[in-house]
């Protein structure tokens, strides 16, 4: 197998706190020997377990950029006992345009698993993450929100397993986190993904939804830096014990999500965290090329709660207009 070309600017395995790069060589117009270099930070104290923290995977969400340059810049190796690896924009080329995709090869950081080592800027990356990161983690945090396109409800989630002491371990995660809603969670395509890799290397994977819009809330924010603070308790990384919170538990079952068939203007009719009945509109998108034109709705298809909605105020035909989501048991 072909060796990955990205090399670390710091140490991956000393003692202490370490600030650095993962350089990947890009020769492009305008620096023909340039690299993209992909900020790190790594702190250790001792033999303990370790914590792999990412954010950025998408371009355009910032809650696990802000809480994990702000993580980095305070650790203290002293306070630790173990392993900590901080990642605040994984898929770099991305976070510094601010978009979901990469502007260099256009793929999904997030459906490019598990890379490639002789592949595409984005495939090198993920190959680097599978092949050199996620074996040397023992708990993945894996910051998401809705970026430009969708807009969520605040919540920690985890995958459904078949592995349950594995599902009953990140379960016991998630709980820490202390997100106000904790979500049982459900994939449309799980194929490619972050998520999918780490699980399948038996890794307790976490992962977030902490609002959208292309932008950030101070609510979210501290969500996500007291969340990342509790994890690293709850995996006994960071001393002292987590900040226990009150979560509501959702999970997504058939029939949660729902599409638009029409290009047009979508007016949401349910606010996030609002009841939903199956069969009623939540959302109506309206045709924009003409007067007298009556819009589209479209129908919950179970009752639940409003988790998620399309963000900006056009949709396309095959776009996530809503998602809905049910108490857990």
């Amino acid at each position: 197998m072909k060796a990955n070309p990205i090399s670390p600017t710091i140490p991956l395995d000393a003692e202490g706190v370490h600030h650095g790069h993962l350089r990947l060589p890009y020769s492009r117009d305008d620096s023909a020997w340039g690299s993209v270099m992909i900020p790190i930070c790594i702190v250790r104290n001792g033999s303990g377990p370790t914590a792999l923290l990412t954010g950025g995977n998408h371009g355009d969400e910032y809650e696990g950029p802000l809480a994990l340059f702000d993580l980095a810049r305070s650790l203290d190796a002293r306070a630790l006992s173990g392993t900590v690896i901080v990642v605040p924009a994984m898929n770099y080329p991305a976070f510094r345009v601010g978009t979901r995709t990469s502007p260099i090869d256009k793929n999904n950081m997030n459906r490019s698993f598990p890379g490639k080592s002789d592949g595409t800027v984005t495939q090198k990356i993920a190959d680097y993450f599978h092949r050199e990161l996620l074996p040397r983690a023992d708990i993945v945090l894996d910051f998401h929100s809705g970026g430009k396109t969708l807009d969520f409800l605040p919540f920690c989630a985890g995958h459904l397993l078949p592995d349950k002491a594995q599902e009953a371990k990140v379960f016991a995660a998630v709980r820490a986190f202390g997100a106000p809603w904790s979500m049982q969670m459900t994939e449309i395509d799980a194929v490619g993904m972050y998520d999918t890799a780490a699980e399948e290397m038996g890794k307790v994977f976490v992962t977030t939804e902490l609002g959208g819009g292309g932008t950030s809330r101070a609510e979210t924010v501290r969500i996500a830096r007291r969340g990342v603070d509790n994890l690293l308790k709850h995996a006994g990384i960071l001393r002292g014990a987590p900040e226990i919170l009150p979560t509501r538990w959702l999970e997504m079952p058939d029939g949660c999500f729902c599409f638009a068939e029409e290009d047009g203007m979508i007016e949401t009719t349910v606010d996030l965290g609002e009841k939903v009945e199956a069969g009623s509109v939540v959302a109506r998108i309206w045709p924009i090329g003409r007067t007298g034109s009556e819009p589209h709705e479209i129908k919950a298809n179970i009752s639940g709660i409003l988790v998620a909605r399309h963000f900006p105020g056009l949709v396309q035909s095959g776009d996530c207009a809503s998602v809905v989501a049910t108490m857990a048991d």
